[in-house]
């Protein structure tokens, strides 16, 4: 999972492998059905969704929301000196889940959600009302986290994040490719023995101290 400690421990890695981790099977359970649920988006590209626009973006609310999610345990942890954030870890797809419930509910607010084959909520509530429902029947889901996906689905449903196509797409992947394997490297997890990190600077060199 995704901590405070663990970033500053350089395990930027698991900003993408946290979004594929669950802690229990209810938490998976609850994230397949509800993205089963928003399949709908990839039949909407009369609207400007779609497929392409939901892999594009989900990229985005996969990196995103999470790094939303540091820097709210960030301001928690200096600001409000409430040092239990530093350890508190989120995991799971829910971050994109609930963004992808907000931008729907804001381009097609008549939708409704499918969660477990039986519950059916307004698309236009959904994003609160399972933010409540899975706090209750999954405790130690992260609310910041869930919250999280929220606002960064606001930003992209109104549009204050917006541009993603093809190029910034694979350009984004790239570079999230890079970042993953550098942090394996520097953070000791995975020794890549082709892969030699050295200090940018130079001994031979004068220092200038301020």
């Amino acid at each position: 999972g995704l901590s405070y400690e663990t970033a500053l421990d350089s395990h930027h890695w698991r900003i993408i492998t946290s979004a594929f981790s669950h802690i229990s099977i209810l938490h998976l359970v609850f994230n397949m059905s509800a993205l089963w649920s928003l399949g709908i988006i990839e039949k909407l590209g009369d609207i400007g969704l779609g497929v392409e626009y939901y892999l594009h973006y989900s990229l985005l609310l996969v990196v995103l929301s999470a790094l939303l999610v540091l820097g709210i345990y960030h301001v928690l942890i200096q600001k409000f000196k409430l040092d239990y954030f530093r350890r508190v870890t989120a995991v799971g797809y829910s971050c994109v889940v609930f963004g992808w419930m907000t931008i729907l509910s804001a381009n097609q607010p008549s939708s409704k959600l499918e969660l477990f084959g039986f519950l059916s909520l307004p698309i236009s509530f959904a994003p609160f009302e399972s933010l409540i429902f899975t706090s209750i029947i999954v405790p130690q889901a992260s609310f910041i986290g869930h919250l999280s996906g929220i606002i960064v689905g606001y930003s992209i449903a109104w549009g204050l994040i917006h541009g993603m196509n093809n190029y910034w797409a694979v350009s984004m992947l790239g570079w999230i490719v890079l970042v993953f394997v550098y942090s394996l490297k520097k953070s000791g997890t995975y020794d890549f023995s082709f892969l030699v990190i050295e200090s940018v600077t130079d001994p031979s060199l004068p220092s200038v101290r301020f």
